[in-house]
């Protein structure tokens, strides 16, 4: 159920909601009744972020809510509110200390997502009423957001490489736009030999699922997502605390395909390529084994120092695809290192770049969204790392220095020199709960990449 509503002429707005701190509590307590002063007295509320009261009218009628906030993060300012507050129509004040409410309402969406698949939502959310054009704007945020975390929240079970290729279907048929995908040994005819060489012990067949939209004449752009829908780790079995949560490792495709959805839903002048390798990682007799040399879809050998770095391998086949068809830029998700984790923790997705204005544009619209990323070097010394006695590389090494940039610097391999290209490794889990990102999945660095297409496309000379 949603949690905004747009506003009507015909409608009452709903109850009021002020966002203050200590520093303008005064002035709230100002507008206040004598009665309502007095309440806020009893009830001790003194505007620490994320505190709130509520204040009735003089018949007792709920007229009015406070809340503190740290005006410096206003995505967090309502989002605890949908099911703290009761079931109610709200509207922001306009007293209040933040003056944007476009974040401050998107917050309140994001805090009121729900995971029912399974079970059913202990209540409906408060609502948040919106002006049609702050809904119009929101609205696709909103539901890209959700569809990145109901992806990664769905367990291997009811999401398996066939069941991601049905969410990119539909997607597809949303906005008319066309899908082909390669299954099984098709990926071997069609010189997809790292895709099916991570997926080929699964029973649930290893593909490669390719959407096409948009004009022949407009910029090409092209977003691989990682889709490993369940990683043991393959003959490098992981422990029981690494694999527990390993059905997320499909991260990077979830936010491909939502970011897929945004551009199409937003008609930015693009001609766009989605692609998602979708495999599960899994052991059998036919399990690709630490030592196997594999030569990819680019014509470089890769000898497999770790089946458990198995993500780069299906990445690499879809990046070299990808750089055959010349676009103006990559990008491309992973849920890819746990030494990104180490390095920036689960809340900041690592960006590495190619290109410097590039990586800057992307920083500078993640801060104007709220979106937060960080970069990371591709430290071309440390290619050296995943040197191999045999092969033209390894896809790992021995030594577990820099892990998330040695990744990125694999997977640059298939990049042509001179071609624009950013990779985001990227989380796209909460371990807890926090104000507006529920514990589960989340999407992280898809706004703030979003609002980067935005702005380089938003030019008729755009590359």
């Amino acid at each position: 159920m949603s949690a905004l509503i747009e506003r009507r002429a015909d409608q009452r707005h709903g109850i009021a909601i002020e966002t203050t701190d200590a520093a303008h509590l005064g002035a709230s307590r100002r507008r206040l009744t004598a009665a309502q002063r007095r309440w806020l007295g009893e009830s001790g509320f003194d505007a620490t972020p994320g505190s709130f009261t509520l204040l009735p009218d003089s018949t007792g009628k709920l007229a009015r809510v406070l809340v503190g906030v740290n005006p410096h993060d206003p995505l967090s300012a309502l989002a605890r509110l949908p099911y703290s507050l009761p079931e109610a129509d709200y509207q922001l004040a306009s007293e209040g200390v933040l003056a944007d409410s476009s974040l401050v309402a998107l917050g309140w969406a994001l805090g009121a997502y729900q995971f029912t698949r399974y079970r059913k939502a202990k209540r409906a959310p408060a609502k948040l009423t919106l002006d049609a054009d702050e809904m119009a704007v929101l609205t696709p945020l909103i539901d890209a957001t959700y569809r990145v975390r109901d992806l990664v929240n769905t367990p291997t079970e009811d999401m398996g490489p066939e069941q991601l290729g049905d969410a990119i279907k539909a997607l597809a048929k949303a906005h008319k736009a066309k899908v082909r995908d390669w299954v099984g040994e098709e990926l071997l005819k069609a010189n997809f030999p790292t895709i099916h060489a991570v997926g080929r012990a699964s029973h649930r067949e290893p593909r490669l699922i390719e959407l096409g939209w948009g004009n022949s004449d407009d910029p090409r752009l092209v977003i691989v997502g990682k889709g490993v829908c369940f990683d043991s780790g393959g003959l490098n079995l992981k422990g029981g605390e690494g694999m527990r949560w390993m059905k997320k490792d499909m991260g990077g495709a979830a936010h491909a395909i939502a970011l897929a959805g945004l551009i199409m839903q937003a008609q930015l002048p693009v001609r766009l390529t989605l692609l998602v390798p979708a495999v599960e990682n899994a052991v059998a007799g036919n399990a690709l084994r630490p030592g196997e040399v594999i030569t990819t879809r680019a014509g470089l050998t890769v000898e497999v120092d770790n089946t458990d770095a198995e993500g780069r391998l299906i990445l690499c086949d879809a990046l070299a695809y990808a750089a055959e068809q010349r676009p103006g830029l990559i990008i491309d998700f992973a849920t890819l290192t746990g030494a990104a984790r180490v390095a920036l923790g689960p809340e900041l997705p690592a960006l590495f770049a190619n290109d410097d204005a590039l990586a800057t544009a992307a920083l500078q619209a993640g801060a104007a969204v709220a979106d937060p990323l960080w970069r990371l070097p591709l430290w071309r010394p440390y290619r050296r790392m995943l040197d191999s006695y045999l092969a033209d590389c390894a896809n790992a090494g021995a030594s577990r220095h820099a892990g998330a940039i040695t990744a990125a610097l694999y997977l640059e391999r298939f990049v042509p020199d001179g071609m624009p290209w950013l990779h985001l490794d990227t989380y796209a889990w909460n371990d807890a709960d926090r104000p507006g990102r529920p514990r589960g999945g989340e999407a992280m660095g898809l706004r703030a990449i979003f609002a980067l297409l935005q702005q380089r496309y938003s030019s008729q000379d755009a590359g």
